[in-house]
């Protein structure tokens, strides 16, 4: 390697800064022998020469479309190499990986949305799933209340991937335990009976499509619906007296697997 004076040519340090690379970058391609500066100074230091810096600028831009450095190495200097078919493979796997981010950043746009309003369905869907008592704003009332709870988040990360198909499966689901829990009490089912305790398995079962329930967190949702006036109404609204009903039912199931109803809370 000849020598040349401190003037010669471009310090390491110069030319990761005109290209963009680290020091580090440009001593290992020296040590692979990618890319070694033509000349270094009498004290001994790398001097990078135009054809040196003309040879880095492609490696810089080659690597900047994803070829590995051998790849580059063959390119720069195997001359029966195809070039333009090397470039035009990677092209397509750019593609597709552009592709891959763009159905991803979709998928974070639709769980971001679910985190911040609950079922993406429009107003107009929710009430033709959910029924004309349905109320459009409880879902930002629940955000509102339990957004920074892990069972809002399994919420929010299951109605990211339903549609109006899969939310009327789950409201067609609702409504069918709702049917048997009032004709079950109307039947003179008792708490704590097998007919019962198969309702309120079946209520979990039902409820897991919002997020996994616990029988502590069931109990506790018992309890809010025979108190709060708005489940209150809604269930004896099917049957007078549901909601004290079915609280008692779950109680008696959640007694039968060792938890206590009078102490139960959401876990």
């Amino acid at each position: 390697m000849p020598d040349a004076t401190d003037a010669d040519g471009l310090t390491v340090g110069q030319v990761g800064a005109r290209l963009g690379v680290t020091v580090r970058a440009l001593h290992h391609w020296d040590e692979i022998g990618l890319a070694r500066p033509s000349l270094r100074t009498a004290a001994g230091y790398r001097l990078y020469t135009a054809d040196d810096l003309e040879r880095l600028h492609r490696i810089v831009v080659y690597r900047e479309t994803g070829l590995g450095l051998d790849r580059i190495r063959t390119i720069l200097d195997d001359s029966t190499a195809d070039v333009l078919g090397a470039l035009r493979a990677q092209r397509a796997q750019v593609a597709e990986r552009v592709g891959r981010l763009q159905q991803l950043s979709a998928e974070l746009d639709r769980m971001i949305e679910a985190h911040e309003r609950g079922p993406l369905l429009t107003v107009e869907q929710q009430a033709a799933i959910f029924g004309p008592q349905w109320n459009p704003d409880w879902p930002a009332q629940a955000r509102q209340r339990y957004g920074d709870t892990t069972q809002w988040r399994q919420y929010a990360e299951r109605s990211a991937s339903r549609g109006p198909e899969e939310w009327q499966a789950v409201a067609d689901a609702v409504t069918g335990l709702e049917r048997a829990l009032g004709d079950a009490m109307e039947a003179g089912v008792t708490p704590g009976s097998p007919e019962a305790n198969q309702l309120v398995e079946r209520h979990r079962e039902v409820f897991a499509s919002y997020f996994p329930l616990t029988r502590q967190m069931q109990v506790c949702l018992g309890r809010r619906y025979e108190a709060d006036p708005a489940f209150a109404a809604h269930y004896d609204g099917i049957r007078a007296g549901l909601a004290s009903w079915f609280r008692r039912i779950i109680d008696a199931s959640a007694r039968a697997h060792s938890v206590d109803p009078d102490t139960a809370t959401w876990q």
